[in-house]
Formats: structure tokens, C-alpha cells, sequence
């Protein structure tokens, strides 16, 4: 064998050496596709329900203001307590008012007897005038004097009536049953009553029942309308039932009804105001605090999956599925509301999609890639 056709032989056996190694060395460093459990999305007749943000509200609230002037002699309630309708709240210095009683008391003591001479003397002249001792003018002027004597009466028992009622006013009582604010003045203050200008004394809420105010978009009101359900129970003992939770509650406890819907759109913000109220017989729901409330929307069907499978893409939500190949396809969503566990897909899924509900967690299940599929399940959460 010639020198050059051993070279070459040799070479070419080294090439293939070579080769082999390289493509074994492949074989075993090239990574298994990733294991992942893939379901379809839960197909499921749903209730649907619209969820509003609101605040709550005093059903009734009044500032207390004295009717009359003086000083505070005494006040009857501890800060903050919840009162009843007609409750002592304050006293006014009570000696003035006492004594311009007495003094309208004493003025129509005298108006009275003024009546009575006068009523005597009308009987008498009357007596005269059938043996012509009087003149008839006297007797005009005798009765004159009675009906002036009686106008004097009446003006007295009203000054007497003005009185009692400012003496009845220096004894400020609660005018509805509720929750009262703290004081604002103290015993030994000069206070100012009346019409206008009067002393703000403290301040009431009425706490039972309860109400609760939420804006609802103008799409959401030309829907409700559409539907005639909202406006035509508001007002009503037939109204929208509704339900609240508080920012700390997971369940929907508290039922309601719509009460109240506004008569006009705000043309800034493209909302309308609504009214829900509540009972609050064990006075928890306070004024002033936030909540959420939903009410009955229909039923529709739908496909629910976990919140745990959906991700973020920049402004999209994102549900990996597996497709043909077993390779990871995205597929963009529109999400709705919860319902017994699992996140409404309004948009983006279809029920023969593969939702990869289990080993998302790894970092190699990405778009593109493939992976292992294994049968997993979507399940309702259970409620004890």
C-alpha cells in the first residue's frame, strides 16, 4: 500500500471518529422536555355578579344647636355613645327662663281678672238699659272694653306658652337615635341659640339602618336600564338585592337593597350615584368606611381556570397552553370576576385548549418550548 492512501485512510477514520463522538457528546447533554400537567379550562354555568366600590353613609345625620342663649350647666353623655331619640343631652342655666315663666304666669293672672270686671260690667249695663239708667253708647263701650280685656288674655297665655317652650328648649335632647360625636362645648360656656348663628353643640348619625353609595358607569347604567332591574326597584320594598364586604372579609355577608338611583348622569366623570341600604342592628358598619358590593347580574356559561396559571405580558394576561408538537403556545386572555375559586375567562380560551396547570413553575416551560404533557384536573374550591 502506497504512502499516500495510508495517510488518507487514516484520516478518514479520524474524521469519523470524530464525528460520532461529537454527535454522542449531543445526545447525551441535550436536556428532556419539562414534565408540566395540562387540563382543559373548567366549563361551568356561572351567576354573574357586577361589583361596585362605595362607602358607607349615615342614613340620617343633624347638627345639635341649642334654640336658646345661656350658659351650659350640665352635660348627660359620655363621648362617642350611642343615644335614643329624646335623650337629655345638655342643660342650659334654667333660672332666667324660670322666672320670665312666673312673669307671664302673673300677666295673665291680671289679663284674666281684667276679663272678669270687664265681663261684670257688660252684665250690668245690659241690666240698666231696661230702665234707661245707661245710654246705649256706654254699653258699646263696656263691651269694647270686654273684647279688649280678652285680646289682652289671649296675648297673655301666648307670652305664657313662648315662655314654657324656651324654658322646655334649655333642655337639649337627642332628636333621632344614633351615634353621637364628642362634645363641642363645656358646662360654664356661653352659648348662642337660635335660627341663625347658633352654637354647634355636637353631632349626630343615625346608624340603623345603613346606606351605602356607589358610582356605576354609564355602559353599566344603560345595561341595568335596558334590563329594568336597577331604577324601577329602587325606592321600592321590591329592590335590586344586593351584597357588601369590607376590605378585611372574604365572603359577601351582608345583603342589602338598592334604594335609590340619581336622576341624571355626571357628565364628568360618566357615572351615576346609587344607594344601597342595610340593617345594622349590631352597629358595626360605621360612616365613612369602604366596601365593595355586587349584585345579581344573570347567568351565563363559562371557562374558569386557577388564578395560579395566569401570568403578565405588559398590559396582557397570559395562559400558557400546550399545542400541537407538545410545544407551549401563549394564548392572551380577558379575565372576569372569581367565582368558587377560580377566574373567569371572558375571552382567549377555548374548551379543547390544554392548560398547563401544573410545572409552570419552571424556568424551561417557556413559549416554544417543548414539554412533557401529563393529565391534571381543574377543581372547583370547596366550601365547608
Amino acid at each position: 500500500m502506497s504512502r499516500s492512501r495510508l495517510i488518507g485512510l487514516v484520516l478518514t477514520v479520524l474524521a469519523t471518529s470524530t464525528g460520532l463522538t461529537a454527535f454522542d457528546a449531543a445526545a447525551q447533554g441535550a436536556p428532556p422536555a419539562p414534565p408540566v400537567q395540562v387540563a382543559p379550562p373548567l366549563a361551568k354555568r356561572i351567576t354573574n355578579w357586577d361589583e361596585f366600590t362605595g362607602r358607607f353613609e349615615a342614613s340620617e345625620q343633624v347638627e345639635v344647636r341649642a334654640r336658646v342663649s345661656g350658659f351650659i350647666d350640665r352635660v348627660h353623655f359620655s363621648d362617642g355613645s350611642l343615644v335614643q331619640k329624646g335623650d337629655l343631652l345638655f342643660t342650659i342655666d334654667q333660672r332666667p327662663y324660670k322666672l320670665a315663666v312666673d312673669v307671664a304666669r302673673a300677666e295673665v293672672a291680671r289679663a284674666k281678672a281684667q276679663v272678669e270686671l270687664a265681663q261684670n260690667e257688660v252684665e250690668r249695663a245690659e241690666g240698666l238699659t231696661q230702665n234707661r239708667t245707661i245710654t246705649a253708647r256706654d254699653v258699646d263701650q263696656r263691651r269694647a272694653n270686654l273684647n279688649s280685656a280678652v285680646g289682652t288674655l289671649q296675648g297673655a297665655e301666648a307670652n305664657l306658652k313662648n315662655a314654657e317652650l324656651n324654658l322646655e328648649w334649655t333642655e337639649v335632647r337627642a332628636p333621632l337615635a344614633g351615634r353621637i360625636s364628642n362634645r363641642r362645648v363645656d358646662p360654664g360656656n356661653l352659648i348662642a341659640g337660635g335660627q341663625s348663628g347658633a352654637t354647634l353643640l355636637t353631632t349626630i348619625v343615625a346608624i340603623s339602618p345603613i346606606y351605602f353609595t356607589f358610582d356605576v358607569s354609564e355602559a353599566d347604567f344603560l345595561r341595568y336600564s335596558r334590563m329594568a332591574s336597577l331604577r324601577d326597584g329602587a325606592g321600592n320594598d321590591a329592590g335590586v338585592p344586593v351584597e357588601v364586604r369590607l376590605s378585611d372579609e372574604t365572603k359577601w355577608g351582608r345583603r342589602g337593597k338598592v334604594n335609590f338611583v340619581d336622576n341624571a348622569v355626571n357628565a364628568r366623570s360618566a357615572t351615576i350615584r346609587g344607594r344601597a341600604v342595610f340593617d345594622n342592628k349590631d352597629q358595626f358598619l360605621t360612616p365613612g368606611v369602604f366596601g365593595r358590593l355586587r349584585f345579581f347580574a344573570g347567568e351565563a356559561d363559562a371557562l374558569l381556570v386557577p388564578d395560579t396559571v395566569i401570568s403578565s405580558d405588559q398590559a396582557n394576561k397570559i395562559v400558557l397552553t400546550v399545542g400541537p408538537e407538545n410545544k407551549v403556545v401563549p394564548k392572551t386572555v380577558v379575565l372576569g370576576p372569581i367565582s368558587e375559586g377560580l377566574r373567569v375567562i371572558r375571552s382567549g380560551l377555548t374548551p379543547e385548549d390544554k392548560i398547563i396547570v401544573g410545572g409552570n413553575a419552571n424556568p424551561m416551560v417557556r413559549p416554544g418550548v417543548a414539554v412533557t404533557p401529563q393529565p391534571g384536573e381543574i377543581k372547583v374550591a370547596t366550601t365547608n
